[in-house]
């Protein structure tokens, strides 16, 4: 999970880079040119489909081992809105963000040539966008995977999964029982089991 968030935010950097290198038009009487070679810009923003893509596969293959180990006769398989509001965005952010990379990708490799009669451009903020959803992406699939390790978690069966209960007595008073409900730390802990 944690390779897949850098993956995020490489994504993330590679758009940024993408757009601010990004070219522009120089218009001429003959027709247009570029301003750039746009070489730049589609190495950052290929690399930034990539990273992303690796890292929906990876967040997805974790899912699936996650899930699958799991037993079938158990309340665990019941998913509650939440993971599947996570599981839902999380497709969205990531198929509209692969999308608009695509185009960018697309339309800077058209800039390699040197004069054209009509010049295409990326428009301003496409690849801004896209790393911002490529980064969405990550934080909801790492929000669903907690999700369904906090699931996980609760449904256990394992003595240290229960909530625990501590009685300490205290001179000349009644005995004083606490209650140790799990906290994220606990469902974050299981991930050094699983990693």
């Amino acid at each position: 999970m944690i390779f897949s968030i850098l993956l995020g935010l490489l994504c993330f950097v590679l758009c940024l880079i993408a757009e601010a290198t990004r070219s522009q038009i120089v218009r001429e009487v003959s027709g247009c040119r570029y301003s750039g070679n746009g070489k730049t810009t589609l190495i950052c923003g290929a690399s930034a489909f990539l990273s992303l893509a690796i890292a929906m596969v990876l967040q997805h293959t974790y899912l699936l081992f996650a899930v699958s180990t799991l037993d079938p006769l158990s309340d665990q398989h019941h998913l509650s809105w939440q993971a599947a509001f996570f599981f839902i965005t999380t497709w969205i952010c990531f198929s509209i963000g692969e999308v608009l990379l695509l185009i960018g990708v697309s339309v800077e490799s058209g800039h390699l040539s040197t004069s054209r009669p009509t010049c295409f451009i990326a428009r301003e903020g496409l690849f801004s966008s896209a790393g911002v959803l490529g980064i969405t992406t990550v934080f909801l699939a790492s929000a669903l995977s907690i999700r369904l390790l906090m699931q996980e978690f609760h449904y256990s069966s394992s003595p240290a999964a229960a909530p625990t209960s501590f009685m300490a007595a205290v001179d000349a008073e009644t005995p004083i029982v606490t209650h140790h409900d799990p906290g994220l730390l606990d469902y974050l802990r299981a991930f050094d089991k699983i990693i």
